[in-house]
């Protein structure tokens, strides 16, 4: 489920990228998996959506947004949610990484 306390507030200006999205105007089934899709149908759909992404020209504001809020589903930003994990995983990596500071 997505953490909406993460979410940008009802502000039109904090959204306004998704209005000139390449998706804007195609089916989210694009997007999104239906329920128990896997194997070639579920890779084929997700290199469309990433195909549609790669010429959006909104595709940094939707990555940085789907990173920030972790999205849990859907094709966000050409990032898919098995990337969006990978990289997620990687920087909780490197924040653990940081040396703790001791107080003495």
């Amino acid at each position: 489920m997505t953490e909406i306390s993460r979410l940008p507030k009802p502000v039109a200006s904090a959204w306004e990228w998704q209005q000139r999205g390449a998706c804007q105007d195609l089916p989210t089934e694009m997007f999104f998996h239906p329920d128990g899709e896997r194997g070639p149908r579920r890779r084929n759909r997700e290199n469309a959506a990433k195909a549609i992404c790669a010429s959006c020209p909104v595709i940094v504001a939707c990555r940085t947004h789907a990173l920030s809020v972790q999205e849990p589903y859907g094709i966000w930003g050409g990032l898919s949610e098995d990337d969006r994990a990978v990289i997620l995983g990687r920087e909780l990596v490197a924040e653990q990484a940081l040396p703790f500071s001791s107080a003495s």
